[in-house]
């Protein structure tokens, strides 16, 4: 599933891309096709993402878009080629398109259905208007692990599995630790680093993690060969050696999630 920095990426491609123009709203697929009739010819006037969840404004309503596991956004320049039946929302203008493929979740919604999503979420490391204390508060009185509160989007929006087991790392948490023992300090240093991690992978598109004296350059290793791109820690490392003590990095089924951590580096 994407992470956070991922979905105001799209945000921002989609703003750029059409906000100002009134595109073609089209759903080949058909299920989003009486919304998309109701949106054509209408302009779309902002773009927002808030954790995982992405938002179109159109006048007075919203797309609300979540990728989930299997959605798909991909981009390209007109004229358009024809859509496959997979294609659940495409927008068109004189310049772009972009067609929605997969997603768990897209429809039109009101502004109070808008805000009641938001309302649910935690705060977001990407917006302006987190607020992580907000989190802490709930993180403090907890007895669950830390690894798994920062994977719930309802203490933290954005957060998946290659932050969390990253910004642990980088902090020298271990995973299991119960939430109420999380310092305000730790918590501080964990969500600016958040903050700015989360950031960078916005900018270029990728997760990023290692320092740069743990770069590969740097260390004189070879760069990480994987899917997802990305120096990372010990986000699906298990069993390699830690980047910093040499330590086998192992792995664990946590919460139906594959966590990832360094037992020398991250100390009970």
């Amino acid at each position: 599933m994407p992470e956070g920095h991922t979905i105001h990426r799209l945000a921002k491609d989609y703003a750029a891309a059409f906000t100002g123009t009134a595109p073609q709203v089209t759903s080949p697929q058909g299920k989003f096709s009486d919304a998309a009739a109701l949106l054509t010819g209408t302009r779309l006037t902002t773009t927002e993402a808030h954790g995982k969840h992405l938002f179109l404004g159109f006048t007075e309503s919203w797309v609300h878009i979540h990728l989930g596991l299997f959605g798909k956004v991909g981009f390209g320049p007109t004229p358009e080629p024809p859509p496959t039946d997979t294609v659940r929302l495409r927008l068109t203008n004189d310049t772009t398109y972009v067609d929605l493929r997969g997603p768990t979740t897209c429809a039109l919604i009101t502004p109070a259905e808008k805000q009641a999503i938001h309302d649910r979420l935690g705060p977001d490391p990407l917006r302006t208007d987190a607020d992580h204390t907000t989190a802490y508060r709930r993180v403090a009185r907890s007895r669950t692990t830390i690894a798994a509160l920062l994977m719930d989007q309802k203490i933290i929006a954005g957060v998946g599995n290659v932050y969390r087991a990253e910004v642990l790392f980088r902090h020298g948490i271990d995973p299991y630790r119960a939430g109420r023992d999380i310092t305000p300090a730790e918590w501080e240093a964990m969500w600016t680093d958040l903050v700015e991690l989360m950031h960078e992978g916005v900018r270029n598109n990728r997760i990023d993690t290692v320092r740069p004296e743990h770069t590969p350059e740097a260390m004189g290793r070879p760069p990480r060969v994987d899917d997802h791109g990305g120096e990372v820690y010990v986000y699906r490392r298990a069993n390699l050696p830690c980047h910093i003590c040499g330590t086998e990095i192992r792995t664990a089924d946590l919460a139906a999630r594959n966590l990832f951590w360094c037992p020398k580096c991250q100390r009970r």
